[in-house]
This record gives structure tokens, C-alpha cells and sequence, in this order.
């Protein structure tokens, strides 16, 4: 069975991308949500196997929302999507339980890689 995916980003375009690279490789996308509230909901709703976050979104950031997913659900699988200079912010999301993070521009190989590590 298909991995099940919820991609959180606040970039239509970049949830396009996310998207096209995970369907190609035979994942399965559950779900979309452009700001952290929503992706709360989402992960609520549809219980996917694992999260694509952006961590800059306006409402509520990636961290935010990574944190409130955690709290629903310890063992929850999050992969941070962070642009170039934002290390500071990846650090916080690793400590805040993030499995791994994938920089802007997305490499396919890299997006794959780190989801497969991720869901193992």
C-alpha cells in the first residue's frame, strides 16, 4: 500500500512540486494545507503517514504547527521544507521532533531520500 502523504506549504507551486515528485515515485498525497493551522486539521482528519512542512507560512509557522501535530500524535512523521539561510529554524524544528528537512529548490532524489529514511 502507498505511503500517505500531507504536503504543507503556503506556495501553491511548491505543493505542485512536492507533489508531482511523491506521485512519480508511487506515494500517495492525502492531502494539501497552506498554513499551519490547517495542516493541524488535515493531520487530524486524514492521519497521513507522514508531513511535508514549509517552515515559513503566515497564520501559523511550520514549527508552530509541527508542535501541535506532535502533541496529537508523538510518533507523528514530519519532514521540515526550509529555504537557503534558515538553519536556525531547522535546528528548532529537529528539536521540536522533525525527522529531517529537504532546502529549496527541491531535488527530487533528495525529497525521495528523505521520506524514504523518514517512513523507513
Amino acid at each position: 500500500m502507498a505511503n500517505r502523504i500531507l504536503i504543507v506549504d503556503d506556495a501553491a507551486f511548491m505543493r505542485m512540486m512536492i507533489r508531482d515528485i511523491l506521485t512519480k515515485n508511487g506515494y500517495e498525497v492525502v492531502g494539501e494545507a497552506q498554513d499551519g493551522a490547517q495542516a493541524v486539521e488535515k493531520y487530524k482528519e486524514l492521519k497521513p503517514d507522514l508531513i511535508t512542512m514549509d517552515i515559513t507560512m503566515p497564520e501559523m509557522d511550520g514549527i508552530s504547527a509541527l508542535k501541535e501535530v506532535k502533541k496529537l500524535d508523538p510518533n507523528a512523521k514530519v519532514i521540515m521544507c526550509s529555504a537557503m539561510g534558515q538553519q536556525a529554524m531547522v535546528i528548532d524544528a529537529i528539536q521540536a521532533g522533525a525527522k529531517d528537512f529537504i532546502v529549496k529548490p527541491f531535488q527530487a532524489d533528495r525529497v525521495i531520500e528523505a521520506i524514504k529514511k523518514t517512513l523507513g
